[in-house]
């Protein structure tokens, strides 16, 4: 082979190599839609069990409730859908920096939170 050839191959490899780090990102941001859609209906489940509560002064003033501010309202029964959420943030900032190995542990974690009852 000549030196041109094993350039040419080398800057080859680099392109493919590149092009397949979006796409284990892209199943990183897959993953964290299908965990925050969960989180999403358990934090609406664990809002439905308790009830009906004052309406917070956020509430009056016309903010719209976040999933985080819905968890922080059940209290103590919230608890593990709050740390579910942080994990979730964790997992996204990784994600964002192609850390695909952290992002899916932080979403493992996300899922095993989940999967709690509340207290």
């Amino acid at each position: 082979m000549t030196p041109n050839s094993l350039i040419r191959i080398a800057a080859a490899l680099i392109v493919l190599l590149n092009a397949a780090t979006p796409v284990h990102a892209a199943s990183c941001e897959d993953s964290i839609g299908r965990v925050q859609a969960q989180l999403d209906a358990a934090i609406e489940k664990n809002a439905d069990a308790n009830g009906w509560s004052p309406e917070s002064l956020e509430a009056l003033r016309g903010d719209q409730p976040t999933p985080r501010s819905l968890a922080q309202a059940e209290g103590a029964r919230g608890a593990h859908l709050r740390l579910a959420l942080d994990a979730l943030d964790r997992a996204r900032a990784a994600g964002g920096s192609g850390d695909i190995a952290r992002c899916r542990r932080e979403l493992s974690e996300a899922t095993l939170l989940l999967q709690q009852e509340p207290q």
